[in-house]
Formats: C-alpha cells, structure tokens, sequence
C-alpha cells in the first residue's frame, strides 16, 4: 500500500560486475511498495539476463530513433552500448510506489541532476579493482579487451562518484551488509519525508 504522494527515486550504480543489480532484487521484497524502473540498453543480453525485467534489450538503431524522438529522460554511451531511462515510465511508477530503484550509470545520474529530477543516490564500491576483475570474468560473455575497458571505466566511475549522496562499500561475500544498510537508508529517508 502506497503511503507517500510521490515516491523516493533511488539510483544504485556501481562500475561493471559490482553488484547493482542483485543488490536492487534483494532490496524489493524488504522494502515496503517498493518497484524497479526496468531501464533500456543496446547492448545483447548476456548469459542469465531477463529481458523485460534486467534491461528492456533493443538494438542500436532503435535506441538512437529514441533519443531523437525525445524518448529518454536521460541516456548514456557505455562500453560502446547505450544505456537510457524511459520519461514516462518514471513518472507513472513515483505516482503508484513509494520507492522505485533503478541501476543507472554515473552519467546518467548526472544527467538527471542536471535535469532536476529529485533521487537518492547510492554508489557500490568495490573493496578492489582486482576483485571486481574477478567478477566480471565469472559472469563470462565478455572478451579481454571489453573486460580491461570496464575495468578502466570503473576507475573513472570511482572518481566521478563523489558526489552520490552515499557511498557503500560492497564487500565480497557480504552483499547482506550492504543490502542491510541500504535499507536502513531508505526506512530512514521514507520517515523523514512523511514527517515533513
């Protein structure tokens, strides 16, 4: 049951490989009337991907017809693949849950702050880039030259992330902690708005 007449936006980036996504199915079923803003990218699935419920899968072509019929509240150009957030899909799921999470890249994130659009804003880090290696090779489908670009993209992600309103520290093996806390982030924030 809905209880705030809008909901909380809250973005969960991470680099490739550092656990947005499971954190963001862990965190549904905690969170009271809480959603997920499926968001849209070119790239191809990789092994285990849902279509419809990891990413909406669409080619390249399709996805820059989007961006030129002003469909996307914000898209970025990721390790040669588009990533972007649908307008209205948005704004139908604030108006029916009270907290919609969506993994969106840094610049992305970026990209809705400068669009004024309000979000809590968490960054997963990775204890290190050695381990983060480790876990983009274990989900596989990537060669070596896509893996060193991601892990060279993560190194800019890390330092362009200061902004975030938190940054958690996703421990290997850990992943409850950092679900734990999230949570606490977010019962917290959901009190101070209905105070208000």
């Amino acid at each position: 049951m809905k209880t705030t007449t809008n909901g909380l936006f809250v973005i969960i980036s991470s680099p490739s490989g550092g656990g947005k996504n499971s954190v963001i199915e862990a965190l549904l079923p905690r969170v009271s009337c809480a959603t997920r803003l499926v968001t849209t990218t070119s790239r191809p699935p990789r092994p285990g991907d849902r279509p419809g419920v990891d990413y909406h899968f669409i080619s390249k072509t399709a996805f820059e017809e989007g961006m030129r019929g002003g469909h996307f509240l914000e898209y970025n150009f990721y390790a040669g693949h588009y990533y972007g957030t649908q307008k209205g899909t948005l704004d139908a799921l604030l108006h029916t849950h009270d907290v919609v999470f969506s993994q969106i890249e840094v610049n992305g994130k970026h990209a809705l702050d400068r669009a004024g659009i309000a979000n809590l804003s968490i960054f997963l880090v990775p204890e290190s880039l050695d381990i983060l290696e480790a876990r983009i090779r274990k989900r596989g489908g990537l060669g070596a030259d896509d893996i060193e670009r991601r892990l060279a993209q993560a190194r800019v992600e890390l330092e362009e992330s200061s902004d975030y309103d938190y940054r958690i520290v996703n421990k290997e093996g850990k992943m409850e902690e950092t679900v734990d806390a999230i949570a606490d982030i977010i019962t917290s924030r959901i009190s101070s708005h209905l105070s208000t």
